[in-house]
């Protein structure tokens, strides 16, 4: 894989965070990265995946006016009774635009979201889905994301940096339906389950599948072709969450980020193998105090270091990772 530079951000945890998930996922022929329209504004195209499922993908930069915070993806699914929709997108002008593609595939209603984290570039667009008579489903950690100073101050913060697209109408919605470890709901005869994976990527990730469609929406657990973004990850409960990933052997998945695959088990294993090895050269320094920078400066990675985000994100990653096993 060929080298590229990447400039590190200069940037608190919580920006770096934003920054990172929003870059590309990999130079894949599944990418179907959206175009700015001749107004200046961000177009949401919806791409077919199976039968009866489609997703958007969102651009593959950090949040910012110019892209009203475009920088995830989010699903559909269409049955005999209704459109399941997974993730509503980082701004309310976003899910509007979702909406309007989601006609043009069928007359269904939209009944029901399920969330699979509540970070912020899944969720600002959750109102407009709620105005529409939605049943909202996510995470019962979600909870205590919506009561934090995080979620009050991220908010406050995007009304700036993503105005007009986010503004002092935008709010947090709460789920309709908590859901503590799993949940299979049917609409029109198809099967949703949907099952807690979390503490991971986020305390209340969930992933959805549709086994009829044999896709699988994992959010933010799965990486292809760059190093993962770790942040404050339960690292450990991220390798658990990609192991049951790979047990369901889905023939789609649709990440939170990025191109949609069609290897499950390869982006699997990628991801699950660089967690690992994070835990494996971190683990002994963290559990006997050594300092932080000899363990990394140690550790061999080459087979790292030449991938997409290596600069930017790998020392990041380990340090988050020798803290979070200290923790354990």
């Amino acid at each position: 894989m060929h080298k590229q530079p990447y400039r590190i951000c200069i940037l608190s945890l919580a920006l770096m965070a934003a920054c990172l998930a929003g870059i590309p996922i990999a130079h894949a022929q599944t990418s179907h990265v959206p175009q700015v329209s001749a107004d200046g504004t961000i177009q949401v195209k919806a791409i077919q995946v199976a039968p009866h499922t489609y997703f958007v993908q969102g651009v593959p930069e950090m949040g910012s006016k110019q892209n009203q915070n475009f920088i995830s993806n989010a699903g559909f699914v269409v049955t005999p009774k209704g459109v399941v929709v997974i993730d509503a997108l980082g701004s309310p002008v976003l899910a509007q635009k979702l909406i309007q593609e989601i006609r043009k595939v069928t007359k269904q209603k939209i009944v029901a979201v399920v969330l699979t984290h509540y970070h912020a570039d899944h969720v600002y667009g959750l109102q407009e889905f709620k105005r529409l008579g939605a049943t909202i489903y996510a995470q019962r950690d979600g909870l205590n994301y919506l009561a934090s100073e995080t979620a009050k101050q991220r908010l406050i913060a995007s009304r700036t940096d993503f105005a007009p697209w986010v503004n002092e109408n935008t709010r947090l919605v709460p789920a309709d339906v908590w859901i503590d470890q799993s949940k299979t709901i049917t609409v029109g005869g198809v099967e949703f389950i949907l099952n807690r994976v979390g503490p991971a990527h986020a305390h209340e990730d969930l992933i959805v599948y549709v086994p009829s469609e044999k896709v699988l929406f994992a959010g933010d657990l799965v990486f292809r072709g760059r190093i993962p973004f770790v942040g404050n990850a339960d690292s450990r409960g991220w390798v658990n969450a990609l192991n049951e990933i790979q047990k369901l052997n889905p023939a789609i998945v649709v990440p939170g980020h990025g191109p949609y695959s069609t290897n499950a088990v390869e982006d699997v294993v990628f991801t699950r193998n660089y967690l690992a090895y994070l835990r494996e050269v971190m683990g002994p320094a963290a559990r006997d105090l050594d300092p932080f920078e000899e363990a990394y400066a140690k550790a061999n990675w080459s087979e790292y270091d030449g991938m997409p985000l290596f600069r930017a994100a790998n020392r990041m990653n380990a340090y988050n990772v020798y803290l979070s096993i200290q923790a354990e």
